[in-house]
């Protein structure tokens, strides 16, 4: 008999646990939309089969993926197809959702290098979100992950190399802090650095880490971890001291954190996933505090490894140590307040 396919519905449904504190509201800030990747779409319905699988899962935030671009017109503004395909869904989010998880927000993408070079381009596109999708827009990520062995990782990052530190890409940080959005960002650990160089550079900018930084555990990296680790963590302290940045703390179980649960024959418990990267959660809400911290799904990449029920078990879990008003700001206050929802 041929064992399931890791991420596939028969492969997740191997691992099914009561819902933990099923009445604590839940605004998941980080997810995908999108056509045909990893041999499937998740659009809608998908999304709310994971939302509404037990959690109370009331909004959510749409992060840019390079979905639904329009194929045709000016390159700088191919994003808004997405912008337009993603406020369409968002808007049939709000009507007759039974309860349902409503898209309470849109995290484009622009390319904020243009503001060093033509300006007016960058003005035309973020105008141009905003025409689209009025309040829903909420941000830019234009991610800065970039590594010297893509083809070691699963989904290799592509942003221009020293990204953080162009001049030009800055002015396009404070052309979003002049208007008010926030800017989102995914990149390794190796570039943390650079990111701290950046947050300091731009202090007006609210900014949000995905994803802890990205550790790797692929490729070179492979049985570095606790070395790695070691590192990181003065890292984050250091990146703490930036008040205008804030930290999305999900996104580990991507294939290339190398936890591998992406090649095993079933998914992780929500027990075996706290003892894997708990450590990973406690430390950033040591450093930034859990009004600095959001919990995130990073759905439905992170549906690769683990189920998006088991996923919010183990975040509960992680959280269960904090005081009420905490556990409020991490799983749904510094959301609301980081993206105005």
């Amino acid at each position: 008999m041929t064992s399931p396919t890791p991420g596939s519905n028969d492969w997740l449904a191997q691992v099914i646990e009561p819902i933990e504190d099923p009445a604590r509201e839940i605004i998941d800030p980080h997810h995908h939309l999108w056509r045909n990747r990893f041999n499937q779409d998740y659009l809608l319905n998908e999304l709310w089969a994971d939302t509404g699988a037990g959690h109370n899962v009331t909004k959510t935030v749409f992060m840019e993926c390079r979905a639904f671009y329009r194929r045709e017109g000016p390159e700088h503004l191919q994003a808004l197809g997405e912008t337009q395909a993603i406020t369409e869904i968002a808007k049939k989010s709000h009507e007759n959702n039974e309860g349902r998880a409503q898209i309470a927000g849109i995290v484009a993408h622009a390319d904020l290098t243009l503001a060093g070079t033509e300006k007016e381009k960058l003005v035309e596109l973020l105008d141009g979100h905003t025409a689209i999708a009025g309040a829903l827009f909420k941000g830019i990520r234009q991610a800065g992950a970039r590594d010297s062995e893509p083809e070691a990782l699963v989904i290799p990052g592509s942003a221009p190399a020293y990204l953080y530190g162009k001049e030009s890409f800055r002015e396009g940080l404070r052309l979003l802090a002049a208007r008010g959005l926030s800017y989102d960002t995914w990149h390794y650990h190796h570039q943390n650095l650079d990111y701290i160089d950046l947050a300091n550079a731009v202090p007006e900018c609210t900014m949000v880490l995905d994803h802890f930084g990205t550790p790797l555990g692929v490729g070179r990296f492979r049985g570095n971890r606790d070395e790695i680790f070691k590192e990181w963590k003065e890292e984050m302290r250091e990146l703490a001291k930036c008040s205008n940045v804030y930290a999305k703390i999900g996104g580990l179980a991507m294939p290339d954190n190398g936890f591998d649960w992406h090649l095993a024959e079933r998914p992780p418990t929500s027990d075996e996933f706290v003892a894997a990267q708990g450590r990973y959660y406690h430390h950033m809400i040591e450093c930034f505090g859990p009004e600095r911290c959001m919990f995130e799904s990073n759905f439905p990449v992170d549906r690769l490894s683990i189920s998006y029920p088991v996923l919010w078990n183990a975040l509960k879990k992680i959280a269960a140590r904090y005081s009420e008003s905490e556990q409020q700001a991490l799983f749904s206050g510094t959301a609301s307040n980081v993206y105005k929802l």
